[in-house]
């Protein structure tokens, strides 16, 4: 398995933010779901070496997040939420300073070829500070699939895209998945019936559903997952 969780427990002060997960995730899309507040974001952050779990395991290709942080890292690609960069460089200007941090051979060819897989052409000689939300999600997906990584954890990637940008993030996540495992966190139902072959869903700290997308929607009477979502965590 390309990611292994464990009874993965969070505590902060006296919440349990993550409570005794346990999930594994192969090549293919992993839809990761919940309300605000579930434990989405807190797990992701662990599966990085972001943040320590309390108690409990996680791996990422077969290295462990706590005890081989370096080893998990020049495995997986990383885009937060809150998306970080550096507003003041140009676009090509931070894919070199990332290629640089991770070593990359030819790094002029893997970043003309990542600029054109995630449609950063147009911007390329721009600051990053002169871009749309769109494509600054861009530069930090573009940043995250740069060492080509076996693994993919995307927080909200497609957030502050328009719909035909939509169409093409979403195709390029989908042929990833062909080779990597990318585990997928939005709040965009549609998003995950176009890409996602098996879905987790979290409420409160624990997993309430984890299945494939079809079966899924098979034990819950074929109702759409919009319903089967608002079912299992309107409590």
């Amino acid at each position: 398995m390309s990611i292994s969780v464990e009874a993965l427990t969070k505590v902060y002060g006296v919440q349990k933010a993550v409570d005794g997960i346990s999930f594994t995730a192969q090549p293919g899309v992993l839809g990761f779901l919940g309300p605000n507040g579930a434990g989405k974001s807190t797990t992701m952050k662990i599966l990085t070496g972001f943040i320590p779990q309390t108690s409990g395991t996680a791996s990422v290709c077969g290295f462990d997040v706590a005890k081989q942080p370096l080893e998990v890292k020049r495995r997986i690609g990383y885009l937060p939420e809150s998306n970080p960069l550096y507003t003041d460089m140009y676009v090509k200007e931070s894919l070199g300073f990332v290629a640089g941090i991770h070593k990359i051979h030819e790094p002029a060819k893997r970043i003309a070829d990542i600029i054109e897989q995630t449609g950063l052409g147009p911007e390329q000689h721009k600051k990053i500070g002169q871009l749309s939300k769109g494509y600054r999600q861009r530069v930090g997906l573009a940043q995250a699939m740069l060492h080509n990584p076996e693994v993919l954890i995307l927080d909200e990637p497609t957030s502050g895209l328009d719909p035909n940008q939509l169409i093409g993030i979403r195709q390029l996540i989908l042929d990833l998945g062909k080779t990597k495992t990318i585990v997928l966190s939005t709040h965009i139902m549609q998003e995950v019936e176009a890409v996602c072959s098996q879905v987790i869903i979290i409420n409160k700290g624990t997993i309430v559903a984890n299945d494939t997308l079809q079966q899924l929607r098979k034990n819950n009477g074929g109702k759409s997952l919009e319903e089967v979502f608002i079912s299992l965590t309107n409590n």
